[in-house]
């Protein structure tokens, strides 16, 4: 990336232009504060040894998250690069400079993912405000999570299917014309003609069970026929054909009696678990989810950032994108190790209960040096949330003898260690039903009429700790050190706000992914510019209704 002489305006700009600069550019103080922030040698490996210059990556790769902080498309971006003076500024460009097609960004992003370079672009301008002491290791850092809709519709089952089918028929029209006019029914033109969003589907059960039934067999009838020996090989290894394939074995069972091939849905049992079923055909990689009733079909994104220290801005330090089914606590270790190998490890994490655990807490102190602040979840059992029943606390463990005592001194008769329906350590303990069904206070202690009390803990340590922090969290010491965690939900509101990252822009996790690189870079230049103005902090906004409940 080029530089700009003297006083970082670019050659040939005329004091009276220099002038004409507005005050409030974020352009303009990015260059002026971090002059160059991503040299070319640092994707150098990315593109060619050969052939004519071409664009410098380093310019492209600040465009991408200006891009992202001004939330502009591809062709807006391009524009800015070619009429406004400020991005020139920025880029260290000649004023004449015409630019480039707006097609090079889709270009460069592709040879990122290619090369495995996506990552870099938030670790170059991390090294740099390191290097400027604005981030460093040590101190605190929150990390929080939020759903990310994927860029496609959200279908019904039946419309799903129609339009898996509709889509390999497109993507074999145009790989091999020839073969499938040679093949296809007329019928099937009329069918899958149009998408299944673009005519009413019908709304008698029968007629929408035929309807399902014909799409079943069309598609079997479609995937043998590619599959034949004579198919050309080619075919096979479109992805439409292997998302049809995939799609059919998730969706439908067929038997054949007699000769006579049987087709039906499977039903909501028979489906493959959550992180395995295709949600669309158009991004095989997205996945329906669920979290406090709110549905949606796409990703989740992991932010962490910075936060407590007042001589520095709270900046985004490592992101982590995974499916919509993926659970949180799965990510804390491959954010640990990141922010260690960035140089950026926190003595302290702030984490919510999502991302909690007895075996981070105890864990991570130990071999990580990091001190974990994170609730855990209250023991929900039914004796302990109507307080009226024995609950764990009410039975005494000796855990060298592996046994359990009720509060009626009756001795437990089976110990089960084992893993829980999230895969951790746990240890089942159980009582024997001719132990508990006399006993005049059963009601008070299960509510099984057949089995006797069971009590799942976990491992010794584990189980111990859980008690301790349950205790601290009720404390008025322990709320206010946790209360720092908050301030991650303004910074997801902000990426929201800011690059629209409710919605990605493109298919594919980790084209997503890219994007959310791109995000939190954008999000850092953006509070690094409002440090440089001194610009206060934004208030967390209050409704009147809010303000007069809160007063009363």
């Amino acid at each position: 990336m080029g530089s700009a002489p003297g006083d970082g305006v670019p050659a040939g700009t005329s004091k009276v232009a220099r002038a004409a600069f507005p005050k409030g550019c974020l352009a303009m103080r990015i260059r002026d504060h971090l002059g160059v922030v991503f040299e070319d040698e640092e994707f150098r490996q990315a593109f060619g040894e050969q052939g004519r210059p071409g664009i410098s990556p380093g310019q492209l790769a600040l465009v991408s998250v200006l891009q992202y902080a001004e939330n502009l498309t591809d062709r807006q971006a391009a524009h800015a690069v070619r009429a406004r003076i400020d991005v020139k500024y920025l880029l260290g460009m000649e004023l004449t400079d015409p630019g480039f097609d707006f097609t090079v960004l889709t270009g460069f992003r592709q040879r990122l993912l290619d090369h495995g370079l996506e990552e870099r672009v938030l670790d170059l301008l991390l090294e740099h405000l390191a290097d400027l002491g604005l981030v460093g290791a040590g101190g605190r850092q929150r990390t929080d999570s939020t759903h990310i809709l994927a860029a496609v519709r959200r279908l019904n089952r039946l419309e799903f299917i129609g339009e898996t089918l509709r889509a390999c028929l497109e993507a074999l029209a145009a790989a091999g014309p020839q073969w499938l006019a040679g093949w296809i029914a007329p019928a099937w033109q009329e069918r899958y003609g149009a998408r299944t969003d673009a005519y009413r589907l019908p709304s008698d059960r029968s007629e929408r069970d035929r309807l399902a039934h014909q799409i079943a067999s069309d598609g079997y009838c479609l995937l043998e026929a590619v599959h034949a020996d004579h198919a050309p090989a080619y075919l096979r290894e479109i992805p439409a054909v292997s998302v049809l394939r995939m799609v059919w074995i998730q969706q439908f069972t067929r038997t054949v009696t007699d000769g006579v091939p049987t087709v039906g849905w499977r039903g909501k049992e028979d489906l493959p678990a959550g992180r395995a079923l295709i949600a669309s055909p158009y991004d095989p990689e997205a996945r329906y989810s669920q979290k406090r009733g709110a549905p949606w079909t796409g990703y989740k994104v992991h932010l962490s950032e910075g936060c407590g220290d007042a001589r520095r801005p709270n900046l985004l330090t490592h992101v982590v994108t995974t499916d919509a089914t993926a659970n949180d606590a799965t990510v804390v270790d491959a954010v640990h190790d990141a922010l260690t190998d960035k140089g950026l490890k926190p003595a302290e994490h702030l984490l919510d209960s999502g991302y909690s655990s007895a075996e981070l807490l105890l864990t991570a102190p130990v071999d990580r040096n990091i001190s974990v602040v994170a609730p855990v979840r209250p023991n929900s059992t039914p004796q302990e949330v109507r307080s009226t029943g024995f609950g764990r606390s009410s039975f005494t463990i000796d855990w060298h003898g592996r046994t359990a005592t009720c509060p009626s001194g009756q001795t437990s008769r089976y110990w089960t260690a084992g893993l829980d329906n999230n895969g951790r350590d746990a240890i089942r303990i159980r009582f024997a039903t001719t132990t508990c069904a006399p006993c005049p206070v059963r009601d008070q202690c299960t509510r099984s009429t057949q089995y006797g009390r069971q009590l799942t803990v976990r491992p010794r340590e584990q189980d111990a700790l859980l008690e301790r922090v349950r205790a601290e969290q009720t404390t008025d010491e322990w709320r206010k050190r946790y209360a720092a965690r908050a301030g991650i939900e303004g910074t997801i509101h902000q990426a929201v706000a800011v690059s629209s990252m409710r919605r990605t822009r493109y298919r594919g996790l980790a084209k997503t992914h890219l994007g959310h690189i791109l995000t939190a870079a954008a999000v850092n230049l953006i509070r690094l510019d409002a440090w440089w103005t001194e610009t206060p902090v934004a208030r967390t906004r209050t409704s009147r209704l809010a303000a007069l409940t809160l007063a009363a």
